[in-house]
């Protein structure tokens, strides 16, 4: 695989899309995809400036069928209409589904999927090894491996070492526990030709000047300027003003996310919220996460408002 051309297209911010559903019976709403999708578009999140993930863990894909889910990425990459590159979500506990999603991604159009060590069983290197190395051989997709070390094992360095060896492998979705010793560096430091990597622990200063090519950002899902702003910081390296946006809109917003998880578990509730309070239109979550929205959407209206822009919040559609 091309790396030069994946480095120019897996770049950016790298933004969760929240599968929204129907109320009454959890159906999801294809059309509200659409919008969603061409919102983020029109206000910047384009090649160069940011890259799609469809069916992650913000997007539900826990609770979706595998049908459901090819359905959500097929949407998701018509939408878009090649104005900004999409990945399929395709974590799985099952190697056969595995390389069915990867093929299913292939059709429908996907240019990459993020996939992560298997869940449930505490599996090990070598058995992630042969899973990835099977979807690779399945399909002509760009393999973005995910460090989900929190519902798994973490990924060692000398693993993702082996994993270079694989052509289709492009990218190296990374955050990790980091014991003092500058494990994270450590990471983007060695592999950062080989890899586009993509910050998932928000120290984008420091992984950008170490070679990172993508910044994981919620935020965008409502306030898609404010991720194409900070990325523009980054690229220009003015890192204390980049800094400051983190601390300023990032920092309230994953203060509240923090909270959220006292309350139910899962993924992208609060994005979600942040979309309903600017006027997006939103859903809750499918169960067993529970409907956030009559607890935490006047916490998340008043965090949204104090973080707006100096010049006040776009309304988008009387939000806010």
């Amino acid at each position: 695989m091309d790396l030069e051309k994946v480095f120019n297209r897996l770049t950016g911010c790298y933004v969760t899309i929240p599968t929204p559903f129907r109320d009454a019976d959890f159906s999801i709403d294809f059309e509200a995809i659409e919008r969603h999708v061409e919102f983020l578009i029109s206000n910047g999140i384009v090649t160069g400036n940011g890259v799609l993930l469809s069916g992650g863990a913000a997007g539900d894909f826990s609770t979706m069928s595998f049908e459901e889910r090819v359905a959500v990425a097929e949407c998701v990459v018509k939408a878009a209409k090649g104005r900004v590159p999409v990945v399929m979500g395709a974590q799985t506990a099952s190697t056969l589904e595995l390389i069915e999603l990867a093929k299913s991604a292939e059709r429908v159009g996907a240019e990459f999927i993020q996939v992560s060590p298997p869940f449930y069983f505490a599996h090990t290197s070598e058995d992630f090894y042969e899973y990835v190395k099977a979807a690779a051989e399945a399909a002509n997709v760009g393999i973005i491996v995910y460090n989900t070390f929190w519902t798994s094992y973490g990924l060692s360095s000398d693993l993702i070492d082996r994993l270079a060896g694989i052509p289709n492998i492009v990218g190296l979705k990374w955050a990790m526990p980091d014991m003092g010793n500058m494990e994270f560096e450590q990471v983007i430091t060695k592999f950062s030709k080989r890899f586009s990597i993509i910050d998932n622990q928000m120290r984008f200063v420091t992984s950008l000047m170490l070679g990172a090519n993508a910044i994981e950002v919620h935020v965008c899902n409502y306030w898609p300027e404010w991720g194409v702003n900070i990325w523009n910081l980054l690229k220009a390296k003015r890192y204390p003003e980049a800094q400051k946006e983190l601390v300023d809109v990032a920092m309230p917003f994953m203060s509240l996310w923090q909270e959220m998880e006292g309350y139910t578990s899962g993924d992208g509730y609060l994005d979600k919220l942040c979309m309903e309070v600017v006027g997006l239109g939103s859903s809750r979550c499918r169960p067993p996460t529970r409907d956030v929205r009559a607890q935490f959407l006047e916490k998340a209206r008043k965090m949204v408002q104090e973080t707006a822009p100096p010049h006040g919040w776009k309304k988008y559609q009387g939000g806010v």
